[in-house]
């Protein structure tokens, strides 16, 4: 009566004492890999020297190749501007070979500030923060701001953003 249950379970027997079998062995090795780990370091203890090959942002010199003086902080621009306030010198001319227009009020700090500008405490925001704001905001609101950008900082992916989202709202 028996042996039919019995002969139907030894494969499962078979297949899970070969697992544990198996596993226990990679647990006794583990322990082995790790007690020689441990010999090797009192023996030999690491060295906590810098490759030469290995190069850190610290380590490079403050001007980048290819890019005037002070204009280092251009590197906050681009896809990292999305999350980042760019703190760079709003009274500085951008260098002739960059392409950049120049800019209306020269980054004159005595430009108005728009009452929305001071609402949402514009200066202060990254491009993500500015991003969640502008559904929130009309047309006229917007145009302002885009002004007020061009006008005192002029940063591309700002103005590209108030632009696209003046024509999308104008196309509503």
């Amino acid at each position: 009566m028996k042996l039919p249950k019995t002969i139907l379970m030894y494969p499962m027997t078979l297949a899970s004492t070969a697992a544990h079998l198996v596993m226990r062995f990679q647990q006794n090795l583990a322990q082995l890999v790790i007690k020689g780990d441990s010999t090797l370091e009192s023996i030999f203890p690491p060295k906590d020297e810098k490759p030469d090959w290995a190069t850190f942002d610290e380590d490079l010199p403050a001007a980048i190749e290819g890019l005037p003086e002070g204009e280092g902080d251009r590197r906050a621009e681009g896809r990292f501007a999305l999350y980042s306030v760019s703190d760079a010198p709003e009274a500085t001319d951008p260098p002739a070979g960059l392409g950049r227009q120049s800019k209306k009020a020269g980054g004159n700090k005595a430009v108005p500030q728009p009452a929305v500008a001071a609402e949402l405490d514009y200066p202060t925001l990254t491009l993500a923060q500015l991003r969640a704001r502008l559904p929130s905001l009309g047309v006229d609101q917007l145009e302002a701001l885009l002004a007020y950008e061009q006008a005192t900082k002029a940063r591309a992916p700002f103005q590209t953003l108030l632009a696209n989202r003046i024509t999308r709202a104008n196309a509503k």
